[in-house]
């Protein structure tokens, strides 16, 4: 009796054993298992997208795409710095207090309506300076004297905005005269915003840093297990200062960006962004408890938040309303977050 083979030729004119079926199987499950979460945020991003523009068919222009993506060029920079603090297990509030001051100090330091200091590509160097600088004193406070990070962030963020007001002053508002500086955020470069395109660079960098360098798994290890980080040798202190001063210089630059959108200086010039990037982290993926996240589950996460904000505002629904909706993503996000990881949240943190 002629034996029947249960294997099957593949290409090449071999034959595909089972037990390769079955690594194969297992290899493309496991594929969508480790990226259930970005799947599931892209297939989110899509249906909003598909029903906005039924709902309105100007959402699907050219010119409101390009207006999501200048949208979500903010919340993007200050993303990755708040992804790198919230691995850690920590937090950052200080981010509106901190665009404020280095807003308001690139302003000065550029061509304005104020004075005559023109210092070029330096008000960019400094202003940034000014961000890490406030950044780091957060990381030491916080690493040293042991106080919590929501407490040392907050604190941070009015001194940042009171430095900012100081700046600011009691003369005229101080506008940007130089037009090519104040028109740079929204000039297109392959029909993408220069703002949206310099968050991009900042996210690949960032996520390129978390995954391939020494630094980036110091901090991942903190977050899922800083004692055993600790007794390992890592220098933990030291990283977690690190990741405060990157937090506090990228929201440098995006103040930077946010006083060049504006045209003209302003202490509250980052007013809402802690409260949308917050959300479009966490909803991104990365776990309040530390350890679990990336950069691109953030890009994702403004992403959605930025179109869901922009699709409600073009089917006429109140900025109230939207304010709601933002809070409570953030609201369930935590919850979610909270019960799967209740054994590893410490309010230290």
């Amino acid at each position: 009796m002629t034996e029947i083979s249960t294997e099957r030729p593949v290409l090449g004119g071999g034959l595909l054993k089972p037990k390769q079926k079955v690594v194969r199987s297992m290899a493309k499950r496991s594929f969508f298992s480790r990226n259930a979460e970005h799947l599931a945020l892209l297939g989110a991003l899509i249906a909003l997208s598909v029903v906005f523009s039924f709902l309105n068919p100007r959402f699907a222009s050219v010119g409101n795409l390009q207006a999501i993506l200048s949208a979500a060029g903010l919340p993007l920079i200050i993303g990755v710095g708040a992804t790198l603090v919230i691995l850690i297990g920590s937090i950052d509030l200080s981010v509106e207090g901190v665009m404020g001051a280095s807003g308001m100090a690139f302003v000065l330091m550029s061509a304005n309506s104020r004075g005559t200091s023109d210092l070029g590509g330096w008000a960019w160097v400094i202003a940034v300076g000014v961000g890490a600088a406030l950044g780091l004193t957060s990381g030491i406070i916080y690493t040293k004297v042991k106080v919590p990070s929501f407490v040392v962030t907050l604190g941070m963020w009015y001194v940042g905005l009171g430095i900012a007001i100081i700046l600011f002053g009691t003369q005229a508002i101080p506008t940007l005269t130089d037009n090519h500086l104040s028109t740079w955020a929204a000039q297109l470069t392959w029909g993408m915003p220069h703002s949206f395109e310099l968050a991009a660079v900042v996210a690949i960098l960032g996520a390129v840093v978390l995954r391939f360098t020494r630094f980036g798994r110091v901090t991942l290890a903190i977050g899922s297990n800083e004692e055993i980080a600790k007794s390992n040798g890592l220098a933990v202190t030291r990283n977690k200062i690190a990741v405060f001063a990157i937090a506090g210089a990228l929201s440098g630059l995006a103040g930077i960006v946010a006083v060049i959108q504006l045209g003209m200086g302003s202490a509250t010039v980052a007013q809402g962004q802690l409260f949308i990037t917050i959300p479009a982290v966490v909803i991104g993926g990365t776990s309040l408890a530390g350890g679990k996240g990336g950069m691109f589950g953030t890009a994702l996460g403004v992403l959605l938040l930025t179109t869901l904000n922009n699709g409600l505002i073009l089917s006429g629904v109140s900025p109230n309303f939207q304010s709601a909706v933002s809070g409570a993503i953030l609201v369930v996000a935590i919850i979610v977050t909270a019960i799967s990881n209740r054994d590893r949240l410490r309010i230290a943190k």
